[in-house]
Formats: structure tokens, sequence, C-alpha cells
């Protein structure tokens, strides 16, 4: 059974405790509820994606208790830097991640870009200041449901599926926070939301709808080909072919002269939790010790599966000439 946390002071220390531990915490923002997990601990970011029974690795939000914070793990400029005066708010900006940012790859997707925001909400606030690391925190439902208000529709949804629900009443806003990409030379709105288009624009001018003329698109997780390694690769591998590195899964294969494995005990979460650093891994050595190939083992097609194997299609697919055209609903 999920525990239902006050939120007073022993709540939210009990719930930060949990977070810390790598445990997955419910709680209410200005928006909606949050399904919160340490955002810089990859294995239990890969728990929010098995509770939420999410069938793709789309980009999750960070939460930080400041902008000062959030820009410590981000490449802010000028404009990030004027609408942090609507934060704490439902406001979350698409940025650069710096180089020694240390949240988990997969918390991102595997991108060169991470989501950030500071919510409004004063409990929230108080668990992201008592945790101590950024919370990475999509709606806390079941992927595909309507998103959550209050506590008692986070139980509905996944009731034993995580470790506590941090009641923080009612949300006020009740809609998810508005997404704007400056990633780009110009600012793209991704998702509108909590934050009007009009108080952004007050703020830093002009904002694109869509996708910039001729650029790529950094809203992830939608391209039939995304973060592909630079080495192409063969799915479904029940052999190796001469110069191909190895992405394995369970047992591996024999003779591999470089070899990744997503989880020698066929564990899912753990193969998820490890997906994105080991695809950049293993395109940086087969690099290094000539290969031209990767060969990836069979994942089942079963809860986390779904996922792994979908971001695993991505990877594989031929690589398009850049479009500008891309599905924006990654960010939740």
């Amino acid at each position: 059974m999920t525990e239902v946390l006050r939120a007073d002071e022993a709540g939210i220390a009990r719930a930060a405790a949990s977070l810390r531990r790598g445990g997955l915490v419910a709680f209410g923002t200005e928006t909606v509820y949050g399904l919160g997990a340490d955002a810089t601990n990859a294995a239990a970011v890969a728990r929010i994606f098995a509770a939420k029974g999410r069938p793709r690795f789309n980009p999750l939000i960070c939460h930080y208790p400041a902008a000062q914070a959030a820009f410590a793990h981000v490449a802010s400029d000028h404009r990030a830097r004027r609408l942090a005066a609507i934060w704490p708010g439902p406001l979350t900006l698409v940025l650069p991640r710096r180089a020694d940012c240390p949240v988990a790859l997969l918390t991102g997707a595997g991108l060169d870009t991470l989501a950030v925001r500071v919510p409004a909400q004063p409990i929230a606030l108080a668990l992201l200041r008592a945790v101590g690391r950024p919370i990475a925190a999509p709606s806390a439902n079941r992927s595909g449901r309507v998103s959550p208000t209050d506590a008692a529709h986070v139980l509905a949804e996944l009731d034993g599926r995580i470790d506590a629900v941090l009641d923080s009443g009612s949300c006020p806003v009740g809609v998810e926070s508005t997404v704007l990409d400056l990633s780009g030379a110009q600012p793209v709105l991704l998702r509108p939301g909590g934050v009007t288009l009009e108080a952004i624009e007050a703020l830093i001018g002009p904002v694109l709808r869509g996708v910039a003329p001729g650029a790529a698109m950094r809203s992830p997780g939608m391209l039939a080909s995304h973060y592909a390694p630079e080495q192409s690769i063969r799915l479904n591998a029940t052999d190796l072919r001469p110069g191909e590195a190895l992405l394995a899964f369970g047992p591996p294969l024999p003779g591999a002269p470089v070899a990744f494995n997503l989880s020698q005990r066929a564990d899912l979460t753990e193969a998820a939790a490890r997906l994105f650093a080991g695809l950049r891994w293993l395109d940086a050595a087969a690099v290094r010790h000539g290969l031209n190939g990767i060969a990836a083992m069979a994942v089942p097609e079963t809860g986390l599966g779904l996922a792994i194997n979908d971001r695993l299609r991505r990877a594989a697919a031929p690589k398009p000439a850049p479009t500008g055209a891309e599905d924006l609903s990654a960010h939740r």
C-alpha cells in the first residue's frame, strides 16, 4: 500500500528521506500532482516509467527550489534570466545541459537539453529544499490518463505502485505548466499551460508556436530517429557479426570485442536506468576500437521493455534530413 503523508514538517521530512533513498513520492504543485524521484538517480527515474506504464522515454521536468539551483544545471541566457521573474510559477524552460550537470541522462531522454522549473506550491518548495536534489516529476497518473489534482486522484491511479503521497491539498491551477524551448536562437512554445503566452512575450518578445523554420526541434522523444548513435544498430541480434560491439541484455552473446550489458540479470528496470548511458558509452567505445556497428540483443516487449524497445527502434532508424517538423507533445 502507498503511504499517505501529512504535509507537515514530519511528513515532508519523511517524503524527502524516501526520495533520497530512491523512492517514488507523489506531491502536489500549483499545477497538478507530480510523481517525484531523485533526478540524479537513474534507477529511481526508471521506476517512474514503470509505475506510470509509460510507453516511451519522454523527457521529464526537473523541479528545483530556486532559479539559482536550476541554472546551476542548465545554461541560462538573458531570456531565461528574465523569465525567471515568473518563478516560482507554472513555467518550464528547456535549456542546454551544463557539462557537469548531475541529472541522470534518463531524466532528459538522453538529450543535451533539460526541462526545468521552480514550482510555486509552498509544500513542494519545502520538499525540494529538504531533498537537496532536483526532483524529476511527471504527472502522478497512469500514462495517458487524466492528470491528478488531489491526493485521492493519485491513489486511485497508483496505489501500491509508489512509496508515498504527500497530501498537499488541491492544486489551484489544475493544468500543466507552460513549456518554452529556449535551446535555440528563437524561443518556441511547446505546450500552453499555467503561464500565458502574453505574459511570456511581455518579458522576452515574440515567441514562435511550433518549430523554428529549418531548425531541428529540441522537444525530444517523438522523431522516428532520435539521438541515434554514430554507429548503426542491429536489433534483436542472436549472433555477432565482424566489427560489431554488443548491447547485451541478460547473459551476453560470446565473443564481443566491446560490450555493455543493460542488465546481467535481465531486469527491465535496471536496463531502463542504464539505457542512455550505455548507448553513449558503447558508441564512443566502438569508435575507439575501430568497430562499425552495434548488435543489440532482444528485450522483452513487456513492462518497461516497451519503452526500451521504442527507444532502441528510434536509435536504429535511418537518420532523416532535418525538416523542422516534429511532434511537440514530449514534455508532461
